[in-house]
């Protein structure tokens, strides 16, 4: 009996209730299966892998989300395959790349989960890519065609990444200080309301995504910003009503949470998250709110066939659903391909089509030229300049 079919019939029984989860990971590494959730690949690498055990650095957002990944993605691959995912929470991927750049080396760092496609083009521009075994990675078949595209026209020779969720970045308030009616009608102005003052956040590590609200606010185009002024103008603006710029999706929720802040700029699965605990905070997108998508980046100097099979292990329907639920962000399979259930139908900015055309995503030929210039201008707006 092959791996595949082994890994089948012990799933089936742990569905059934025959076998408790501990004593099916135990199985798996009893029967020696490296493969991912499906695919059923176990090439000589795998089975070094197996016996000698090969650490994978993974550094992502923390929180709820972190959670979600270690529960159904790291625990069972651990179990699975005896190689060791160490995982880290950053603030940002820009202090990961000025890490790397001070270091002239990768080590320590293997895969990110990264903010789409314009940090997907910032760590290919910057040689940091590689180029992974689509062979290796069958359930990448189930992604959305409209999440692989952006990121297969930036390193048309092969993907480093593979796009594993999305959500947006409206608005999220508190329903007990801040009525639905106010919010709809102000729109992303809301963060700008002198009545809160004191009582409004900011998402302080991205450049862009401040300049995108103050896009908003001065009337512009986010994706074809003519007046940058205009821009920075409302993000002092905005500065001057602030109790706090939060750091991480962790922080953004303990602040909600504890009602220090009522409205700020938010994660669409952060708040869900909070939503779900029975906190009263509600969530909007104004009108052309900022969308994205995430992906698992695999860096320059990774153990690929090893990075690999944990990339498939992930986009496994049952783990990537089981994220999804967990971290509160749609997985990036095609729900026209795979069946959700409706715990992810029912998240912000799930798209039943799989098309995501109702979203607006930021255009990384637009922004990225941009960065240098914008994102030192930020840093002052942010320090008071």
């Amino acid at each position: 009996m092959d791996s595949t079919k082994r890994y089948e019939k012990l799933r089936e029984a742990v569905g059934n209730g025959d076998v408790d989860r501990r004593t099916f990971f135990g199985l798996l590494g009893s029967a020696g299966i490296t493969a991912g959730l499906s695919g059923g690949i176990m090439t000589a690498m795998a089975k070094q892998a197996r016996a000698a055990g090969v650490e994978l650095h993974f550094e992502g957002w923390g929180g709820v989300v972190s959670e979600a990944l270690r529960k159904h993605a790291f625990d069972p691959y651990e179990a699975a395959t005896g190689n060791k995912v160490i995982d880290a929470t950053f603030g940002g991927e820009n202090e990961v790349l000025t890490k790397l750049k001070a270091a002239g080396s990768t080590s320590g760092h293997n895969i990110l989960h990264s903010s789409g496609v314009s940090w997907y083009k910032r760590w290919v521009d910057n040689d940091f890519h590689v180029v992974l075994n689509e062979d290796n990675i069958p359930n990448l078949k189930n992604v959305m065609t409209a999440m692989i595209e952006p990121f297969r026209a930036i390193t048309p020779d092969g993907l480093s990444a593979v796009p594993y969720d999305y959500g947006t970045t409206g608005i999220a308030y508190n329903t007990n200080h801040v009525s639905k009616e106010k919010a709809m009608e102000l729109g992303a102005d809301l963060l700008l309301d002198k009545e809160l003052k004191g009582k409004i956040g900011g998402w302080g590590g991205d450049w862009a995504n401040r300049a995108w609200y103050g896009a908003l606010q001065s009337g512009q185009d986010p994706n074809d910003i003519q007046d940058w002024d205009a821009v920075w103008d409302k993000a002092r603006e905005h500065r001057e009503l602030v109790l706090k710029y939060w750091g991480s999706g962790a922080e953004l929720m303990d602040l909600l949470a504890k009602e220090e802040i009522w409205v700020t700029e938010a994660w669409s699965g952060r708040v869900a998250a909070l939503q779900a605990q029975g906190h009263p905070i509600a969530y909007m997108d104004p009108p052309n709110g900022l969308a994205w998508m995430e992906s698992m980046f695999v860096l320059k100097g990774s153990p690929l066939a090893e990075a690999e099979e944990l990339l498939n292990f992930m986009l496994d329907p049952e783990t990537a659903i089981a994220v999804a639920v967990g971290q509160k962000y749609p997985s990036s399979l095609d729900p026209t391909k795979v069946e959700m259930p409706e715990e992810v139908q029912n998240l912000p900015a799930f798209d039943p089509t799989g098309k995501l055309e109702a979203l607006v995503f930021r255009n990384p030929e637009t922004w990225n030229p941009h960065e240098k210039k914008q994102g030192a201008m930020w840093n002052r707006v942010q320090k008071g300049g």
